[in-house]
């Protein structure tokens, strides 16, 4: 592996190792360790919103094959601001999911939907808390 890519193990093949690349990888990583099926998720998922084609950092699918979470990778030098959740909402509009994620890899927040809100959530939840906690 040369030293300007890195592997993507959803993907299946080296890709460009950047900033926002290795975040991705890193907590793609967390996610496999935390039990979420590497056949459960995407890296770069397509989603078409207002006429327009955006790319979910991460998707993760319950077993039944729907979205479940959705995580926005950033560079680290990236603040996790309101534009990051609003990008995040705007996947969300589109996938229905319980979960989203906001990571810079030096800081992660974690939202949990209750009824029709996003609440924040203490930690990275495992598979099975993903697919229990509604």
């Amino acid at each position: 592996m040369s030293t300007d890519t890195i592997f993507d193990p959803l993907r299946r093949k080296e890709v460009a190792a950047t900033p926002e690349e290795q975040v991705r990888q890193w907590f793609i990583k967390l996610l496999l360790d935390a039990g979420v099926p590497a056949h459960l998720m995407m890296s770069e998922a397509a989603v078409s919103y207002g006429g327009r084609r955006w790319r979910a950092d991460i998707l993760a699918y319950d077993r039944d094959g729907r979205p479940l979470a959705v995580v926005e990778c950033k560079r680290p030098d990236v603040g996790l601001d309101a534009e990051v959740a609003f990008q995040a909402m705007r996947y969300n509009m589109v996938l229905d999911v319980r979960w989203l994620m906001l990571t810079n890899g030096g800081r992660t927040l974690v939202f949990r939907r209750e009824g029709s809100e996003f609440k924040p959530y203490p930690a990275i939840p495992s598979f099975e808390q993903m697919l229990c906690l509604q």
